[in-house]
């Protein structure tokens, strides 16, 4: 698979694997970072377990995990992922997403959604991108409705977390034929 090159004036997603993780060992330490995941990166040991995982998922094509570089602050800001790659049905999730406090509310993460879904329906050419979301991260949920994300159900009780409470995921969508009018509305000017 070759390796995408996802960059603007504002961002640039670079593979992420165990050579560059400790560019975001600090972040991965903020309280909070990713509540609603059931993953742990809160220890040394623990982010390189899941940079593993993904780097794992990318030799198998099932995952492309990236370090996210804010250009505007010149520093490292987090992860993000396309993840459950299914090369048939031209389908994948974006999400495993987390950037530090000091990004958030930004627009960073606007510019790398919009990277990331160019890449996915005009390179890749897949037929739909999906978003899943725990159904209580209010904020992620209006983040991707804002990008032009479809409410498509919610699966119940469907993800165990780390401290026992077994959540839902809210689906969310975007479809190949909906892309370029939302691309030219919600991302005008990008």
């Amino acid at each position: 698979m070759k390796i995408p090159h996802l960059e603007n004036n504002y961002v640039k997603l670079s593979l992420l694997d165990l050579s560059n993780y400790n560019h975001i060992l600090h972040i991965a330490r903020q309280d909070n970072l990713i509540q609603f995941s059931p993953s742990d990166i809160g220890t040394d040991e623990k982010l390189k377990a899941y940079v593993q995982t993904a780097v794992d998922g990318y030799y198998h094509n099932t995952t492309i995990p990236f370090i996210i570089y804010d250009k505007t602050k010149q520093a490292y800001a987090g992860s993000t992922r396309y993840g459950l790659i299914d090369w048939k049905n031209k389908v994948l999730q974006i999400g495993w997403t987390w950037i530090g406090k000091e990004f958030q509310s930004t627009g960073i993460n606007k510019q790398m959604k919009f990277l990331m879904l160019c890449y996915a329906f005009e390179n890749l050419k897949f037929d739909k991108v999906e978003f899943r979301i725990d159904e209580r991260n209010i904020r992620s949920r209006k983040a991707v409705e804002k990008i032009g994300g479809t409410l498509e159900g919610t699966l119940r009780n469907d993800t165990l977390m780390l401290d026992g409470f077994k959540r839902s995921t809210c689906c969310y969508g975007i479809l190949k034929e909906e892309w370029q009018h939302i691309k030219d509305s919600v991302f005008q000017g990008f």
